[in-house]
């Protein structure tokens, strides 16, 4: 098939198509922490409830990742990734109906029966979302590894890792204008300011109370919004990804030789993938060191909505969805920032970024933590504006750093096993921060920077380990 193309087109084709298409993941994923504060209000679900939630639906994403990157090396990237935002554009349209769907199968309009059934109609729909989810970093992967050289990997992938931060920082700032500014004014309704006040544990005054009560119902905007917008997402994806160079008629990438070439099937590609990723130290360090690094990633953005409204100081949901946008936003500067100095001035060496930046990231949050009463706010977004910068470029660097180590012909199955670590993060950034906020209330909020800096600090004292070890394990002709 010979297309006329160069292939630096399509590579810059591959990489904003994939960008694109990993993004819409996240418009149909992160919007659910932003629903949270209105359903608690207009429903009572407590924080414990949710954090179960989170949790399985962590888990079921990491279990979702870790089988479909054994998968993405093997079938077409371009349709395993669309396939899969489709089922998650469709899912999220159904969520919106959710409070419907739980009439329907309690038979009740409120109530212990009616909150159960809600419960549980959530969690089905994001547990089959989040199966669907698990289907997106690993296409996307596989064709990075197939269409960036080695020695551009860092800035390239870092660049395509910058999706997470678009995603998660639009769609913070649509779904915060969303709560803030949609839904029905029910404020003058004393029957629902009174239920939304004993459903936070609070008075008819709380201006938390007037601000759900003028918006209610605006968190089913929160997913039938994104989900459109996802479903153009869709089809842009279809038009613009290609699985690899040879299918548009170009060679495959130089440099790249592995001990599958020849035969890649069976026996061979098994014993293949356990012994680069199963049985590497290398994989292992750095899926351990993903796992404490997605505990702070996630104390920030699955609860910091919650706490930014409704904790001592609270904002309104516009500002606190501006806030997490400027996390993200920071974020992908980190990215991009620490793969270009990984491929120019520490020579493709990522572990040694990832160190470095994994333990400024915690000096950040201890900053935060020890602000003195009466600070300017803009100090600790500053701050928290840096902590995302530091933190989001060892991430982006993990799966550079296997992806070189295990080579193109396993670096999906490699990314699965690093986020089947880093989705374990949940049992204690779901269930486990949800059940300490309902026993210890604020005071387990004031501790949480200064645990969340320990975190950080020791994730990078483990990847540190790795400071020397080899760039990739390609067979090379000099060997």
């Amino acid at each position: 098939m010979k297309t006329g193309k160069s292939f630096n087109y399509w590579q810059w084709r591959i990489i904003i198509g994939a960008m694109v298409g990993y993004t819409m993941f996240y418009f149909v994923r992160k919007n659910f922490s932003f629903a949270i504060p209105a359903l608690s209000a207009e429903y009572g679900i407590n924080d414990t409830s949710f954090g179960v939630i989170l949790t399985l639906v962590g888990l079921i994403y990491g279990i979702s990742k870790f089988i479909n990157g054994f998968v993405a090396d093997r079938v077409n990237a371009r349709w395993h990734l669309t396939i899969a935002l489709s089922a998650c554009v469709i899912l999220n349209l159904v969520f919106g109906w959710s409070a419907d769907l739980s009439r329907w199968i309690s038979g009740a309009e409120s109530g212990p029966d009616f909150i159960n059934a809600m419960v549980t109609t959530m969690a089905v729909l994001l547990i089959l979302n989040n199966v669907f989810q698990g289907a997106g970093f690993g296409p996307c992967n596989r064709l990075m590894v197939n269409w960036i050289p080695p020695k551009e990997l860092a800035t390239k992938m870092s660049l395509w890792n910058m999706s997470h931060s678009i995603g998660a920082g639009i769609v913070a700032v649509i779904c915060g204008a969303i709560i803030g500014g949609m839904g029905t004014d029910m404020s003058a309704d004393s029957a629902v300011v009174s239920g939304i006040a004993a459903n936070l544990g609070t008075d008819v005054a709380d201006p938390a109370v007037i601000r759900a009560a003028s918006h209610f119902g605006a968190w089913k905007w929160c997913f039938w919004i994104p989900a459109l917008i996802a479903a153009a997402g869709v089809a842009f994806s279809v038009y613009s990804l290609r699985d690899t160079p040879e299918s548009v008629g170009l060679p495959e990438l130089p440099d790249t030789k592995t001990e599958l070439d020849g035969d890649d099937t069976g026996k061979n590609y098994h014993k293949f993938v356990m012994d680069k990723v199963f049985k590497n130290p290398i994989v292992w360090n750095v899926a351990v060191t993903a796992l404490f690094l997605y505990v702070v990633r996630f104390a920030v953005l699955d609860w910091g909505p919650k706490f930014l409204q409704q904790g001592d100081n609270p904002i309104s949901p516009a500002l606190a969805g501006w806030t997490i946008g400027i996390f993200e936003i920071c974020g992908c500067i980190g990215m991009v920032t620490a793969g270009w100095i990984t491929d120019h001035l520490f020579k493709g060496k990522g572990q040694r970024v990832c160190t470095i930046e994994m333990i400024l990231t915690g000096v950040c949050l201890l900053a935060i933590h020890f602000l003195p009463e009466g600070t300017n706010p803009v100090v600790m977004l500053v701050l928290l504006a840096l902590a995302g910068f530091f933190l989001y470029g060892p991430q982006a660097l993990f799966c550079v750093i296997t992806g070189k180590q295990v080579t193109k012909k396993a670096a999906s199955a490699a990314g699965g096993f690093i986020g089947l670590f880093s989705y374990a993060s949940v049992i204690f950034t779901g269930v486990g921060v949800g059940a300490l906020s309902d026993k210890f209330g604020q005071a387990f909020w004031n501790n949480l920077f200064l645990l969340m800096a320990g975190v950080a600090i020791v994730g990078g004292l483990i990847i540190a380990v790795l400071w020397n070890i080899k760039d990739d394990g390609y067979v090379h002709d000099n060997q």
